[in-house]
């Protein structure tokens, strides 16, 4: 979080960061912060109390309850949508969990919502809190050049984005689509804009039910969709 965009958007204030260890607020002098669950099973489960008297620090250094998220497989699976939302927000909270997870205590009492980045399992939750990290404060202002840095991502409005090339014009036998060096930039535009809703089709076509498209673009859908029948 110290590279690239977002280290530089940390460097100039756009973006603020604080990182806090749990093992600073253990209830015992092995500094520790799990043990054995209830009712049995493997592994072992974040305790409340230490997770508890953390987020009071940050409460306090912050002025304010921020929105504490805790990332967990069982949320709800992170989407470019929530991401814009929370990019809205003053102030997040984001709690790793690590072994079996958290006691569910801790999360009923000060768990604002629950975010998964996907349908499997990683080994904690600091690399997902990493992503949701940098999903949001791209979206911040100031952080990217410019708005159209990620307004024509992937998501972003509910199409995957389109074919991208560069120098050579020819390569491996392939040419690159004569629109884009024809300068026409209607034509240009275009062609992104067909190209991104049909790789949205072919991949991913349950996204185009939110998709924002004009009576070109939809009619352009059903010829895509008449090909496939």
């Amino acid at each position: 979080m110290s590279e690239s965009i977002i280290g530089r958007a940390r460097k100039s204030g756009k973006v603020e960061m604080n990182f806090h260890q749990i093992r600073d607020f253990a209830i015992n002098k092995h500094n520790q912060v799990d043990d054995t669950p209830y009712g049995g099973g493997a592994g072992m489960l974040m305790m409340a109390q230490p997770i508890y008297d953390c987020f009071m620090k940050v409460c306090e250094e912050a002025g304010t309850k921020p929105h504490f998220i805790y990332m967990s497989p069982c949320g709800k699976t992170l989407t470019q949508e929530r991401v814009k939302e929370l990019s809205k927000m003053d102030n997040i909270a984001i709690l790793c969990g690590r072994y079996e997870g958290v006691d569910q205590r801790v999360i009923d009492e000060i768990v604002d919502e629950e975010i998964s980045i996907g349908d499997y399992v990683v080994t904690g939750g600091e690399m997902p809190a990493m992503i949701l990290a940098d999903a949001v404060s791209r979206m911040l202002p100031g952080v990217l050049s410019e708005p159209e840095g990620f307004m024509g991502e992937s998501h972003y409005s509910s199409l995957l984005e389109y074919p991208q090339y560069t120098k050579p014009p020819v390569w491996h036998d392939m040419e690159v689509p004569a629109v884009l060096s024809s300068g026409h930039h209607a034509n240009i535009k275009k062609w992104q804009r067909e190209r991104s809703i049909e790789r949205t089709f072919e991949r991913r076509p349950e996204l185009l039910e939110n998709a924002d498209l004009d009576k070109n673009e939809k009619a352009f859908l059903e010829e895509l969709k008449k090909n496939v029948k």
